[in-house]
């Protein structure tokens, strides 16, 4: 009899090991199917820009005849002559692209966080109103106010300068940061602008050395936002900007193609890739930020 249950017993529990040792089994088969799964489709979304890196080492013969990724005879030559195939080396577009860029963030960063302060922290006559004419801003196509403010900057003589790509950085006309920073602000306590009232600090002093400072997540990702859609902007730039000295990258690269009586696609592609350098090094050391401003704002 004791046998007997003693060696029930053996059997239940060596079920109950078989049991859980293949619900393990099988967590492990359906983790490797996920990760086969997401290798898969990263590979599929990666394929252009890998096939573009591949082609930009490859000669002219071979760009549109092999659709593999591997480069057996690596054409360092198309770097060469792609930098140096347009009117000004293609440094010159970098640079002009930098200049817009960086003029850019300062301005977003500084004036949209200063209304984003205003709309959170003070409390003014049509305050509710002003706020809804922001918003709206981020509803109206940037098509239908284009006309208007290219016949204002050719009237005040501003094509082929910076100004009419950087001024309006300065003038807080970028809503989605403001409501950024909005959403950021709301979810700082107000107790810190209290305690640093009856230190005697007025409004300035507060925005600038208390809240400023602890808004690192919303700006690295206005930062980061505004450097990606500026450096990658074709239309404004291509509208203001017609002297081949004042072209940026975009501009530059659409205009490779048109330079030459038959399209060169290495050094083309050579110089995509050079383009793509900046972007990939920001998004490397600011994607910590962007994270962060993403969590901290879209909760609130």
């Amino acid at each position: 009899m004791q046998s007997n249950l003693r060696s029930a017993v053996d059997l239940g529990s060596g079920a109950g090991m078989n049991g859980s040792r293949g619900r393990a089994v099988a967590r492990t088969v359906g983790s490797v199917i996920k990760q086969i799964v997401v290798l898969l489709l990263a590979i599929i979304m990666l394929y252009p820009i890998l096939w573009m890196i591949a082609s930009s080492l490859r000669p002219q013969s071979e760009i549109f005849t092999n659709m593999g990724l591997v480069v057996t005879h690596p054409v360092w030559q198309n770097y060469v002559a792609g930098w140096n195939a347009l009117s000004y080396p293609f440094g010159r577009y970098i640079l002009n692209s930098l200049i817009i860029v960086v003029f850019a963030i300062i301005g977003n960063i500084l004036t949209c966080s200063m209304a984003a302060y205003a709309f959170a922290r003070l409390n003014f006559r049509f305050r509710g109103v002003l706020f809804g004419f922001m918003l709206l801003m981020l509803m109206i196509p940037i098509h239908v106010i284009v006309i208007p403010q290219y016949i204002m900057w050719n009237s005040l003589h501003m094509i082929n300068t910076f100004v009419p790509l950087i001024v309006p950085k300065f003038l807080a006309m970028d809503g989605f940061f403001t409501f950024l920073f909005y959403q950021f602000l709301r979810g700082l306590p107000h107790d810190l602008d209290e305690a640093a009232k009856l230190d005697g600090a007025g409004h300035v002093r507060i925005f600038f050395q208390i809240l400023l400072p602890l808004m690192k997540p919303a700006i690295g990702t206005c930062a980061v936002f505004t450097f990606i859609w500026t450096w990658n902007d074709f239309f404004s730039q291509l509208l203001y900007l017609t002297k081949p000295d004042m072209a940026t990258v975009p501009i530059a690269l659409r205009t490779f193609i048109d330079a030459q009586s038959q399209s060169s696609y290495g050094p083309m592609f050579a110089m995509s890739v050079v383009s793509l350098i900046p972007l990939f090094l920001v998004f490397t050391f600011g994607q910590k930020y962007l994270v962060q401003g993403i969590a901290t704002t879209g909760g609130k």
